[in-house]
């Protein structure tokens, strides 16, 4: 949450966080690494990365749709 808020200026809940995390998780799009720590590390998967990968191309799409349309592009 800290690493989110610090890089983006977005303040997230820890139900929101841990929701996400639970759905990814369960998904399939990332995993658990094994850590002494308290705090749980991830790593995204392979199906994790096909996916973010065709959600940046979607969102891609629409920004360039919206530029377009606004005459920036």
């Amino acid at each position: 949450m800290e690493d989110i808020e610090k890089n983006y200026s977005i303040k997230l809940g820890a139900g929101t966080l841990y929701g996400a995390i639970t759905r990814l998780e369960n998904a399939g799009y990332i995993q658990v690494l094994e850590s002494d720590d308290r705090k749980k590390p991830y790593r995204l998967t392979d199906a994790g990365r096909e996916y973010l990968s065709n959600q940046i191309k979607d969102i891609q799409a629409i920004t360039t749709l919206g530029a377009k349309r606004l005459g920036l592009i």
